[in-house]
């Protein structure tokens, strides 16, 4: 038994990573087709991005994988396979719930890991990413994430959902971790400005948060922002752009863009302090 849950656990782990490594670098493919020099002089931090997310991919996979053998062998968890165990309402509203959820419990813990010494331990990892890229989506210390990954297998635990709705929220969770983080927006306009675009989180919303840090801690959904009155509404991308046409200048001048990694890494360890 003991080694089957490590099988398991094992394989859910390849699972994240190699998701994690298709997702990702799809988006940096579609960035660097879109904005071919956003991510220019930025090799040194991607590399570092894609290191700390393979090492986060161990973390969410574990928990996820010993929680897939136990449902298979041992019925654990709430998910069911029936699509008639419950309602057919049920599918839709319990996706709703999970993402409600799961939000809510990722923006009270990001909204503590700026606390300075949550920050300076552990969230300042993934702060160093400046700009974020597309790598970047998992790119937290171990303790970070460990904080989002036992959320979902907690969920599994507690509220009935069926394996496909569950697929589509992971699907979501994937998708919108990436997106958020690319430098770009990639959604269409009604998502991200406008009324739809004041409940929901976009790469607009999220960008103002690598910017100014003490604000927009949400996932998903605006509401505990809006709530909690840490809402500073939607950014833009002129700036992340802007440094991009002078990394290149750089780059053309024969820096390499190391300078300008040097500079991001300071300029992360500063605001941690």
């Amino acid at each position: 038994m003991l080694l089957a849950i490590l099988l398991s656990a094992l394989a859910m782990t390849v699972i994240v990573g190699v998701r994690y490594l298709l997702v990702s670098g799809a988006f940096a493919a579609a960035t660097r087709w879109r904005y071919p020099g956003l991510y220019g002089g930025l090799d040194p931090q991607i590399r570092r991005e894609v290191l700390w997310s393979l090492a986060s991919a161990a973390i969410y996979g574990v928990p996820a994988g010993v929680l897939a053998w136990g449902w298979q062998n041992r019925g654990w968890t709430r998910v069911y396979s029936d699509v008639h165990a419950y309602p057919i309402w049920w599918l839709p509203v319990s996706v709703l719930v999970y993402l409600l959820a799961h939000d809510t419990w990722f923006y009270w813990t990001h909204r503590w890991m700026h606390w300075p010494r949550p920050f300076r331990l552990a969230h300042a990892v993934h702060h160093a990413s400046r700009p974020p890229t597309a790598w970047a989506a998992m790119a937290f210390h171990p303790i970070e994430a460990l904080s989002g990954a036992v959320a979902i297998p907690l969920l599994v635990l507690l509220i009935p959902i069926h394996v496909g709705a569950l697929g589509f929220v992971l699907a979501v969770m994937t998708v919108m971790g990436v997106t958020n983080h690319m430098g770009w927006e990639i959604f269409p306009r009604f998502m991200w400005a406008g009324p739809l675009g004041g409940w929901l989180i976009t790469a607009s919303h999220h960008q103002r948060h690598h910017e100014q840090y003490g604000c927009n801690y949400g996932l998903y959904f605006r509401h505990w922002d809006r709530l909690c009155g840490t809402d500073r509404g939607i950014g833009d991308f002129a700036r992340s752009h802007e440094r991009a046409r002078a990394r290149a200048a750089h780059r053309g001048g024969g820096n390499a863009g190391r300078g300008d990694a040097g500079d991001a890494r300071r300029r992360g360890a500063d605001r941690a302090a």
